[in-house]
């Protein structure tokens, strides 16, 4: 037998199970994504104290481009390459200090090429993170040396013994991470960007430069 409440016409018994069924599915997302946000500010503060401890600032004059690359590695952005890493080496159960220098050398890379791409020369920004570009706080030349430094400083830890006992796996880090961010991956995908941006740029102007013509030509003919 059907119940009353099955009959009823005004029961929207229904919608309200629906509703609820959205309900829960946005609340469960939302935990998801809070729960991303944790573990990604987890793994963003990991890969911040390791960065602090590899870039010490020592005496002398040199201090002043150790202080350049901390402007630029340290208190900001997501760190979702580090995070990346540092996930990997959790799910295939790599544990110790080795992760997290691996992180912090892929933040010491994507640091110096943030620096050298805010430089006039490049995309010339004034600010970055919401903080002025290490060539504004400092001045050129120090963010010049401050990337270059930077990017051997991220090699420079990799191969440590720190990093990983076997001599070996230090090396292929080491490849991995130059065979990405050279000629053939990161800096050879900036020079792709710049060849668009001067092929656009050359549209643009020869578009500008018929329009001009075309008008002219109209121009002269109403003369006529």
């Amino acid at each position: 037998m059907t119940s009353a409440a099955q009959c009823a016409p005004d029961q929207p018994a229904p919608r309200e199970t629906a509703g609820a069924g959205l309900g829960a599915g946005l609340g469960a997302g939302l935990g998801a994504q809070s729960g991303f946000e944790q573990a990604l500010a987890s793994r963003a503060a990991e890969t911040e104290a390791a960065l602090d401890a590899l870039l010490p600032l020592p005496p002398g004059g040199e201090a002043r481009v150790v202080e350049a690359m901390r402007y630029a590695a340290l208190g900001g952005g997501k760190r979702l390459r580090a995070f990346l890493t540092l996930e990997t080496a959790a799910l295939f159960g790599v544990g110790g200090a080795g992760p997290a220098r691996a992180a912090a050398a892929i933040e010491c890379v994507h640091a110096y090429s943030l620096v050298h791409d805010d430089l006039p020369c490049m995309d010339d920004d004034d600010l970055r993170r919401g903080k002025p570009t290490v060539h504004i706080a400092f001045d050129e030349a120090t963010a010049v040396l401050a990337g270059d430094a930077l990017q051997t400083r991220a090699f420079e830890i990799l191969a440590a013994p720190e990093t990983h006992p076997d001599g070996a796996v230090r090396a292929e880090l080491v490849a991995i991470l130059a065979g990405a961010s050279g000629a053939a991956g990161m800096v050879g995908g900036q020079m792709l960007d710049i060849l668009a941006e001067e092929a656009a740029e050359k549209a643009a102007e020869e578009a500008a430069k018929e329009a001009a013509e075309r008008s002219a030509e109209r121009g002269a003919e109403k003369t006529r």
